[in-house]
């Protein structure tokens, strides 16, 4: 089966190496310090703050191994010279029922962050606004009922 790969902008892969780098230097020095202090609290078996440590090392290490995965099958998508939505795309829209303004990053699923406006292309509102140009009208499948969405502006 062939891996999966990741589309993301080259700002997105830049700011996933930068937490990756921070995780395997400072984040593996903070947990190895918790441990050794942890440690020197005594009997291990009954030790919650030990416990609290090694835990939260699982999880550093689980996140590290996610993001090298990541990392390696990244696909950097370029849209320049592109006059329709495409990933990295800064896309402002009026939602046509009330008027309301909202600005969109299209982003790779690996760097989507909602409540900071970067949305994947893979969610309902990526997919519906991917391809569309300045002007158009987009309807987007949501639990609440269809939603129609003006594009005001590509950045």
């Amino acid at each position: 089966m062939a891996a999966k790969t990741f589309k993301m902008t080259a700002q997105g892969k830049a700011e996933l190496e930068k937490e990756l780098d921070n995780l395997k230097t400072a984040g593996r020095i903070d947990i190895a310090e918790k441990l050794k202090v942890a440690r020197s609290y005594g009997d291990l078996s009954e030790n919650s703050e030990y416990d609290e440590a090694k835990s939260e090392q699982a999880k550093i290490e689980a996140r590290i191994s996610e993001l090298e995965y990541q990392l390696e099958h990244a696909e950097i998508v370029d849209n320049a010279g592109k006059n329709s939505v495409s990933m990295g795309s800064k896309v402002t829209v009026i939602r046509k029922k009330d008027n309301v303004e909202a600005v969109y990053e299209i982003v790779g699923f690996a760097q989507s962050d909602p409540s900071q406006g970067k949305i994947s292309d893979e969610s309902p509102v990526g997919m519906a606004l991917m391809g569309a140009k300045i002007g158009e009208t987009v309807v987007v499948e949501a639990p609440i009922g269809n939603l129609e969405l003006e594009i005001k502006a590509i950045d």
